[in-house]
């Protein structure tokens, strides 16, 4: 039994070499019986600001695991951050026994840091970290991915510089350009009913949004940017292994949830 979120694809591509039929999070989250039985269960999701997003922490808090084996496979693009870690503590937290943490280096979707073009040329041995993790896995290997000081300092960074901005910093960073044709896809891809689209244009609702960018990276008018500079605003990023119907299955919500 393996869950995942996912805004680009990547986390979904992962769940689906571990399970044939990974579950979503924002599928299931809302469901009023959260108590799962399997041999094994897994957590698969992105890091954003090396930590996994809002939704999939509020998921760990809400849910009860009965499984002899839990793991969690983190998705990352450039550093982690010690994510592992920190996903340790996270579990801690909430009363769940991990057995194994790994981190798997991937295409970087953050598009204030990397150009998409450039991201896409870089062989970063998804299939070899993947086989690592298939066999550990398979074995029952109890593991928590290594952490150093230096991955420690990259997370302090990160806070220090989050905590100069309003503690709503992450909920005003997607703007809705004038060229929108009001296709509905940004709504559909949304995990959180952060988007509508109202007299054929789309409209941003803050508060909810876990960052994950699906919005911008599947609007095939480029119609939806951030507020702050992107590398480069024309160059958008899917797993290429994950379609937009998969990644509408994963994440489209009533808004009413």
């Amino acid at each position: 039994m393996v869950f995942y979120f996912t805004g680009t694809g990547n986390s979904l591509y992962i769940a689906k070499q571990l399970d044939d039929e990974p579950i979503s999070i924002p599928q299931v989250i809302h469901q009023k019986d959260l108590e799962f039985t399997s041999d094994k269960i897994g957590i698969v999701a992105p890091i954003y600001g090396h930590e996994v997003p809002e939704m999939v922490k509020d998921f760990l808090n809400k849910a009860c695991f009965h499984t002899e084996y839990f793991y969690m496979i983190l998705t990352y693009g450039n550093r982690h951050g010690g994510a592992a870690e920190l996903a340790k503590q996270l579990c801690d937290s909430c009363g769940i026994a991990v057995q194994y943490i790994n981190v798997i280096r991937m295409v970087d979707n953050w598009l204030p840091g990397f150009d998409m073009e450039k991201q896409r040329r870089l062989d970063k041995n998804v299939d070899g970290q993947l086989t690592v993790i298939l066999r550990d896995i398979k074995e029952e290997k109890c593991m928590i991915s290594e952490v150093t000081e230096e991955d420690r300092e990259a997370h302090r960074q990160f806070l220090s510089f989050a905590s100069q901005g309003p503690a709503d910093l992450w909920q005003h960073l997607i703007q809705i350009h004038d060229n929108c044709i009001g296709c509905g896809i940004c709504e559909k891809v949304c995990p959180t009913a952060s988007i509508h689209v109202t007299d054929r244009k789309a409209e941003y609702v803050p508060g909810k949004c876990q960052t994950c960018l699906a919005c911008v990276h599947a609007c095939p008018q480029k119609a939806i940017g951030l507020t702050i500079p992107e590398k480069n605003s024309q160059a958008r990023y899917r797993n290429e292994h994950i379609s937009l119907q998969e990644i509408i299955k994963a994440n489209a919500v009533n808004e009413f949830n």
